[in-house]
């Protein structure tokens, strides 16, 4: 792709496919949008990244539409071809578990949406945010952002996580996997297993961040109930249910002089300690007996 010179989105409603596709490419080319219909001359132009309008797919010339596509074709939005011009579309599908139902909202309407994920149409409307109506009511509302105007420097930050994200969330899971441990413990008479991060120098922003991909990449989702990671607030750990397994109540150690923090509902709890010997310990007596 040629550095780009300027963005282009269409003018009127704005999508959530459009808005994230416009802030991935405004993290590599920090430049002005504009939100209009493209002419000939636009569409032309790989300085000029033509976006979610245009009826034209052509990464050379920066052009990322996707309304021509056939009525059948999987759901694919703006945002799925500028990650995968830039080669992360894969990832962003296995890390980002919002992706795939962004795709369908955009193809194919709340409804069909709704069903696919097998949820009453209801529930969708119960999800919505107020930051996501915000910031694409805003985004509708102007026909050009420059830099140093208060939305564009939102969207770039979006679009710096976001890659961030998909660039390092791989590193981070051959991390994982290079220290973590996986307890052996008895929970209420019951063997369960424990994932273990232990505190490393330097600590990883976020220590706990890919262990669900981590533990669901191994093939242990069904026997992990629990994981212990560093808290970066603090020198101890914190101890949490993986995937709200109920096999775990951390109400039931709140009292311990070396917890300092366990959630009312008992899905978490922060420790003082980083004693392993206590920790695994405390995960004990946290545990519940298995359903039956």
């Amino acid at each position: 792709m040629s550095p780009i010179q300027q963005i282009l989105t269409h003018p009127g409603g704005a999508h959530k496919d459009e808005f994230l596709a416009c802030s991935v490419l405004l993290a590599l080319h920090p430049v002005a949008i504009v939100r209009r219909e493209p002419v000939a001359a636009d569409l032309d132009n790989p300085t000029v990244a033509v976006v979610d309008v245009g009826h034209r797919h052509e990464p050379a010339l920066a052009n990322f539409d996707h309304h021509q596509l056939p009525k059948n074709h999987p759901p694919t939005c703006s945002l799925s071809l500028v990650l995968q011009h830039l080669g992360l579309y894969e990832d962003a599908r296995q890390f980002c578990d919002w992706l795939e139902p962004a795709e369908w909202f955009d193809c194919r309407g709340p409804l069909v949406t709704a069903r696919w994920l097998g949820i009453d149409p209801e529930v969708v409307n119960q999800l919505n945010s107020p930051i996501d109506i915000t910031l694409l009511r805003r985004f509708a509302l102007v026909q050009e952002l420059a830099p140093g105007q208060p939305l564009w420097e939102m969207m770039r930050m979006i679009g710096q996580d976001m890659l961030d994200y998909l660039r390092t969330m791989r590193a981070r899971l051959d991390f994982i996997g290079q220290h973590a441990e996986v307890w052996e413990l008895e929970l209420a008479g019951s063997p369960a297993k424990v994932l273990f991060l232990p505190r490393t120098d330097p600590l990883p922003d976020e220590p706990s961040l890919g262990v669900d991909h981590f533990i669901q990449s191994r093939g242990l989702t069904e026997q992990i109930v629990g994981t212990v990671y560093p808290d970066r607030r603090s020198s101890g750990y914190g101890l949490s249910r993986f995937r709200d397994n109920a096999r775990l109540d951390f109400t039931r150690i709140a009292s311990h002089p070396e917890v300092h923090f366990a959630h009312a509902r008992g899905f978490v709890a922060k420790t003082r300690t980083a004693d392993v010997g206590l920790l695994k310990t405390l995960m004990a007596q946290a545990g519940v007996p298995a359903p039956a």
